[in-house]
């Protein structure tokens, strides 16, 4: 994995697209932002490590809420700016309680809910 340290690019703020894809049915799971070290912990630890550009700090996905996203395959882009993160996925991917952040099929003027929700994330993110 230390080719995937020394060789993808960062963009000017230190972060690279990360996206998320559960192994076995290639669902896309969700799209997040990764700075070196959040890539170094995931690259180690094979759990998934964000960087959240709005509270500035790193977070382990699932450390609140238990949903863990263990790394089964690791895949960089042509450019080598993004990175596909093939997982096994522990219930839901999204923080609103959905197993896919991908969750609304949009129309014309609307939208509609195309996936079933696990979970109440009031319950699981008690704050």
């Amino acid at each position: 994995m230390k080719w995937v340290l020394n060789n993808i690019k960062f963009d000017d703020k230190g972060l690279v697209t990360a996206i998320i894809q559960d192994h076995k049915t290639s669902e896309v799971l969700m799209c997040a932002f990764m700075n070196k070290e959040s890539l170094e912990i995931t690259l180690k630890e094979k759990k998934c490590c964000y960087y959240s550009r709005s509270r500035k700090k790193l977070w382990l996905k699932g450390e609140s809420s238990g949903n863990f996203q263990v790394v089964k395959d690791v895949i960089v882009d042509c450019d080598q700016d993004a990175i596909l993160f093939k997982v096994e996925q522990t219930s839901g991917a999204c923080h609103e309680g959905y197993r896919s952040c991908f969750f609304r099929s949009v129309g014309e003027t609307d939208y509609k809910i195309v996936s079933e929700k696990l979970f109440d994330p009031n319950q699981v993110y008690k704050k």
